[in-house]
């Protein structure tokens, strides 16, 4: 073969790989525009259904259809981002696939907000404001109206840049950012904010550490001992026994709270109980496995499949118990003054309709859209294998209940994603011991996670609350100017 035939094959091989890149970018146009179109046609049957159904006076028709369309949007981009957390683990330590998690998903977190979602909410999320005289009722609409828009938009922002964010932080960014555009600085509640703040450090510590700590015991404890089997035997049973304690305490705390209030004895006992249940079911469950498996590590990852796929299950359903209300309730509160003679209530029902928006919201958002982000929190910040996202999802959990139990206020987006940067750290640390041999090489340290993930991520964090409450503050205005 001649130079030039060489160079006529390279060319021919670059030509090929450009007409491929092409091909693909244009599949994925494709793609996005027929999913963008199913997700217009959801709030185009949301706004028709509204003002077809529901019985409110003609004057007020227009901000219950706005509310019930921004409702609609804010639930798919919940659905989008926000449901990751919990799936990206399992996915990318290659336990399920996309589809798979996308679908478990949806039919969790749908049934934990239709089950077990509650029937009353907070107009105010999280006491950011105190509604008093100098908010009239118009305003309280309009301020809820842009609150939820913000919120939407900022958390659409983010999907988009491939950044996990805390969907109540959005929503409470945009309530301080309307309230303070209505009322200034005396309707908020400085107090609550300040914790929310904290929250910023505190969730994606404690999950870091915590998950850290799980994966260090089953790294010393399981993997790298010669029998591994035997170990396994021996430690996985105590696992599961903590990991069914962990989940039945935090779905008593947190999945079920809207439906049934535990006193604290109560989840002691059902505590206990799960505890001992798993741990005597899951010893037959892991001697009667081990019988077919080789003592090697790969082998090992296979033990935690189950137990993982039921801990993310129960984290999706307890995410949709309680995120549906960052999706509807600012739209129930909205409903709520358009039936009830102008009242701003504290606390107020949810209609089934409303609930309903939410929960197919949610899931219709993580089936077009969340594979992306499911893609991104499983495999691009750090390399995950079946015991690390064990390790994730039972540090979520257990977070949860130690935050909930010192009165500290958490975020599930920071745990987990502060959980997976915990667990690539950890693995930087074993895979790069720090000794004077060792630094005195020529050899590089190997860095297990990357880097550009953990700065975009902190300041999309960082940015959530004063961007949206922005974002808030000029929606609510252009609404002053406009409807007012």
């Amino acid at each position: 073969m001649t130079k030039k035939d060489h160079k006529n094959q390279f060319r021919y091989v670059n030509d090929l790989r450009r007409f491929e890149y092409y091909q693909d970018k244009l599949i994925e146009q494709k793609k996005f525009l027929i999913f963008l179109g199913i997700s217009v046609t959801f709030l185009v049957l949301v706004a028709v259904l509204v003002e077809h159904y529901v019985s409110i006076g003609n004057e007020q028709t227009f901000i219950l259809v706005a509310a019930a369309i921004v409702g609609g949007y804010m639930a798919l981009n919940i659905g989008a981002n926000d449901v990751a957390n919990n799936m990206g683990p399992a996915v990318g330590g290659k336990v399920i696939t996309v589809g798979t998690a996308v679908t478990i998903a949806a039919i969790c977190e749908t049934s934990g907000a239709l089950l077990a979602g509650g029937d009353v909410v907070s107009t105010v999320s999280k006491g950011i404001i105190s509604p008093g005289n100098e908010i009239s009722i118009n305003s309280f609409r309009y301020l809820m109206l842009s609150s939820l828009l913000a919120a939407a938009l900022w958390i659409n922002l983010a999907t988009f840049l491939n950044s996990p964010v805390s969907t109540t932080h959005s929503i409470v960014g945009g309530i301080l950012g309307a309230g303070l555009t209505v009322a200034g600085f005396s309707v908020v509640n400085w107090e609550t904010m300040g914790a929310i703040a904290a929250s910023w450090v505190i969730s994606p510590l404690f999950g870091g550490v915590i998950s850290a700590l799980l994966l260090y015991i089953i790294t010393i404890n399981i993997l790298n001992v010669k029998d591994k089997m035997l170990a396994s035997a021996k430690w996985l049973p105590i696992l599961i026994a903590l990991m069914g304690g962990a989940f039945t305490a935090y779905m008593a705390l947190k999945g079920f709270k809207k439906i049934y209030k535990a006193t604290s004895n109560e989840v002691y006992l059902y505590t206990f109980l799960s505890v001992f249940i798993a741990y005597f079911l899951s010893k037959p469950f892991i001697k009667n496995k081990i019988k077919h498996l080789k003592n090697k590590k790969e082998d090992v990852y296979t033990l935690f499949h189950l137990p993982l796929l039921m801990g993310v299950a129960l984290l999706c359903f307890a995410h949709g118990a309680n995120d549906v209300a960052n999706a509807v309730g600012p739209l129930a509160a909205i409903v709520s003054t358009l039936s009830n003679d102008g009242v701003i209530a504290s606390k107020v029902s949810i209609p089934i309709w409303v609930m309903v928006i939410g929960a197919i919201g949610i899931a219709l958002g993580l089936l077009l859209f969340g594979p992306k982000l499911i893609h991104t929190v499983g495999q691009k910040i750090t390399r995950l294998n079946a015991p690390r996202a064990y390790c994730v999802a039972l540090s979520s959990a257990i977070t949860v209940l130690i935050a909930t139990t010192l009165g500290l206020p958490v975020s599930s987006t920071h745990i987990a994603i502060g959980s997976i940067f915990g667990i690539g750290f950890l693995r930087e640390y074993l895979e790069n011991p720090n000794n004077k041999k060792y630094n005195n090489s020529s050899k590089v340290k190997r860095k297990l996670v990357r880097r550009h993930f953990l700065f975009s991520i902190g300041m999309a964090w960082v940015i959530t609350v004063p961007a949206s409450a922005c974002l808030a503050s000029v929606i609510y205005y252009l609404f002053s100017i406009s409807v007012f």
